[in-house]
C-alpha cells in the first residue's frame, strides 16, 4: 500500500510543482497554503474554494497531519508541555511559553536524539528518526490551534539535535518564515546546536535571519567531552573557530547556553575562562540552571553561584543573562514527559 504524502512538507514553490503534476493551475498552492498557515482548517473538505475534484485528488494523496494530543501539561507558570501522537506510533514532545513578548514554542526536530548529552533528559531515548519539515511545522499548528492565539517565536531546542535533521529543518523554517505561511519573522527563530561544525558554515551561507544558538556548557575539552560526547568530535577550538566565521560571514551575535552544574562548571575560575573563550565575539550567554533529571550526574548550582557567574561575565564585558526557570512544577526538561510515558507503554 503506497504512503500518503504529507502536504505540509512542501514549501510555497514545491507544492504548485505538485499541482502541476495533477494537472492544476500553480495559483491553487497558494490557496492550500492559505486554508493551511492562516485558516488552520484540518480537511481537505474544508477548503471550500477548490473544486470538489480537487479536493478529492488531494485527499487520495496527500495526509494532513493532524498531531493528537497524547498529554498535556500546564504549569502554574502558564508554560504547557505537549506529547503529541505523530500518527505512527511514535511521540514526540512540545512545549509552550509565555513571556512577556509573546508566546513562544520549543519545537523537536527528531524523535529520540543521538547526542547524548549527559545532563538532558532525552539522553537513553533512542533515536528513530528524522521529522520530516511538515511533522515540524505540525507543532506549531496544532499548539496554535489548541490555544486559540497565535505562536510569536519559535525555538529549535526540543528533543533531537536540530542539525542532524538540517535540510529538513530548514525547510521548516522557510515553511513558517513564508509570509503566506505563517508568516513568523526568521529574526523570531532559534536554532540550537550541540556543535556539528559543519553545518554551522552552512547555515551561515543560508542567507537566513535565525537566530544561531550553541550549546557550550563547558569552557575546556576536558569538562565539555564529560557532559557533550559531540566535543570528541568537534572540539572547542574547532567551534570556536565556526563560530567566529558564522559572525563574520552574517554579523548576528550568537547566543552561547550554558547550564550550570553544581561543583562541575559553575565557578568563577570557569567563568574567567569563558571571558577569555569569548572575548571580542559578538554574543550572548545564556546562563540555563540546569535540570536534575533521573539517574542523571549533574545537579543544579547555587542561586548564588548562578547570580556570582552571570555577574562575573557582565562586568567583564561578556553580556549574560539568567533563563528564567519555567514550567518547574511539571515535567519541565525536555524528554521527561516523553520518558514518563514511554513506562506506560508507548514508544
Amino acid at each position: 500500500m503506497e504512503t500518503k504524502k504529507n502536504i505540509k512538507d512542501y514549501n510555497l514553490d514545491e507544492l504548485k510543482e505538485e499541482l502541476k503534476q495533477i494537472g492544476e493551475k500553480p495559483f491553487r498552492a497558494e490557496q492550500i497554503f492559505k486554508w493551511l498557515y492562516s485558516e488552520k482548517v484540518k480537511s481537505f473538505d474544508d477548503m471550500t474554494n477548490l473544486s470538489l475534484d480537487l479536493r478529492e485528488k488531494l485527499k487520495n494523496e496527500y495526509t494532513m497531519c493532524n498531531y493528537k494530543i497524547i498529554k498535556k501539561q500546564e504549569s502554574s507558570d502558564g508554560t504547557k508541555k505537549y506529547l503529541f501522537d505523530v500518527l505512527d506510533g511514535n511521540a514526540i514532545e512540545t512545549v509552550l511559553m509565555q513571556y512577556h513578548h509573546g508566546k513562544t514554542i520549543c519545537v523537536s526536530s527528531q524523535i529520540g536524539c543521538k547526542m547524548g548529552c549527559k545532563f538532558c533528559a532525552s539522553t537513553g531515548i533512542r533515536f528513530i528518526r528524522n521529522l520530516s519539515p511538515g511533522e515540524i511545522v505540525e507543532q506549531v499548528l496544532a499548539v496554535e490551534q489548541d490555544i486559540n492565539d497565535k505562536i510569536s517565536n519559535i525555538v529549535f531546542m526540543g528533543i533531537g539535535e536540530p542539525f542532524d535533521n538540517y535540510e529538513n529543518v530548514i525547510k521548516s523554517i522557510k515553511i513558517v518564515n513564508n509570509p503566506k505561511g505563517l508568516n513568523i519573522g526568521a529574526r523570531h527563530i532559534s536554532v540550537s546546536t550541540s556543535g556539528l561544525v559543519p553545518r554551522i558554515y552552512d547555515l551561515a551561507n543560508e542567507n537566513i535571519q535565525c537566530t544561531l544558538s550553541i550549546s557550550l556548557h563547558a569552557t575546556n575539552n576536558k569538562k565539555r567531552s564529560e557532559m557533550m560526547p559531540i566535543n570528541n568530535r568537534y572540539n572547542i577550538e574547532e567551534l570556536m573557530k565556526a563560530c567566529k566565521e558564522y559572525i563574520k560571514i552574517t554579523n548576528k551575535r550568537i547566543s552561547f547556553e550554558y547550564a550550570l552544574a553544581k561543583d562541575n562548571n559553575d565557578n568563577l575560575e570557569d567563568a574567567k575562562e569563558l571571558v577569555n573563550l569569548l572575548k571580542g565575539m559578538l554574543c550572548h550567554v545564556n546562563l540555563i540552571p540546569i535540570n536534575k533529571i533521573e539517574n542523571g550526574k549533574f545537579t543544579k548550582s547555587s542561586n548564588e553561584n548562578i547570580i556570582k557567574f552571570r555577574d562575573y561575565l557582565n562586568e567583564h564585558g561578556i553580556v549574560a543573562t539568567i533563563r528564567r526557570e519555567l514550567g518547574s512544577d511539571i515535567d519541565a526538561a525536555c524528554g521527561q514527559l516523553r520518558r514518563s510515558n514511554i513506562s506506560h507503554g508507548r514508544k
